[in-house]
């Protein structure tokens, strides 16, 4: 069972004293699944912090779509006419159209759920522009925040955590040899105390690295899979198409 594999690599409490659930798997079977699971675009809208923004939606399949049963595809594209400033923060001149989708199902660390199981496999481009990411982020406000996905331009795998007791980041950059086969990225949060959770993060299955999320508990987490562009992973980005492909996403948690 994943989620009593994964208490014992964590050092969480024995998988014995909760019980397991999955509360999103399958969901790229087909389209009706996707839909059920899952919110097009951000949260917030279409813009983020990168150049690309985000047009997908139930009629608009063009970069948000299911290239097999079971692998979900998101396209950038580069656009040649002036579609003016992304809305947030850098504010930088839209360059591309690309797709996010955020998961229906939030994270939340509480008593009642003290662990999750956050994972998926992925094929991420690691080109200068490509910023693809699967991530954790606040509902109600940031941080908290957790990367678990996140290439900026090359072969490293950024897996971050915004602590915001201290106002600072924990950063675990691993090398991927050849990101843009399938490789398995997972996140195992465990509450810690009554405010912080640790976070352990996996590469195909191995351990990387352990930061504390100061003052995630209680706090729920949207999860979301984009395909940004340029910002921090550099400029310019590609002038063809570029493809993020992600299959086996999965969530679970302990119920005490």
């Amino acid at each position: 069972m994943a989620g009593a594999a994964g208490a014992a690599l964590a050092g969480a409490p024995p998988a014995g004293a909760a019980a397991w659930e999955t509360v999103l798997s399958g969901s790229f079977a087909n389209r009706a699944a996707l839909e059920a699971g899952w919110h097009y675009r951000y949260p917030w809208g279409s813009d983020h912090n990168g150049s690309a923004r985000m047009y997908a939606s139930s009629s608009d399949i063009n970069h948000v779509y299911l290239e097999t049963s079971g692998v979900l595809t998101i396209k950038a594209t580069r656009i040649d006419w002036d579609e003016g400033n992304s809305s947030a923060d850098p504010y930088l001149p839209i360059r591309y159209h690309s797709g996010a989708l955020h998961a229906r199902q939030q994270v939340v660390v509480t008593d009642q759920f003290p662990n999750w199981e956050v994972k998926g496999e992925f094929q991420a481009p690691a080109t200068r522009g490509a910023w693809p990411a699967f991530w954790l982020t606040g509902v109600n406000s940031w941080p908290p925040e957790s990367d678990i996905l996140e290439f900026k331009g090359d072969n490293r795998n950024w897996f971050n955590t915004y602590r915001n007791a201290s106002g600072g980041w924990s950063n675990t950059i691993v090398s991927v040899a050849n990101p843009g086969a399938w490789h398995g990225y997972r996140a195992w949060i465990t509450k810690a105390n009554a405010t912080d959770v640790d976070i352990h993060y996996y590469l195909d299955g191995n351990w990387v690295g352990q930061h504390r999320g100061a003052n995630f508990v209680g706090r729920p987490m949207w999860l979301i899979l984009n395909l940004q562009m340029e910002g921090s992973s550099g400029s310019p980005g590609p002038a063809g198409a570029t493809y993020y492909r992600a299959r086996n996403v999965y969530i679970g948690r302990s119920r005490v």
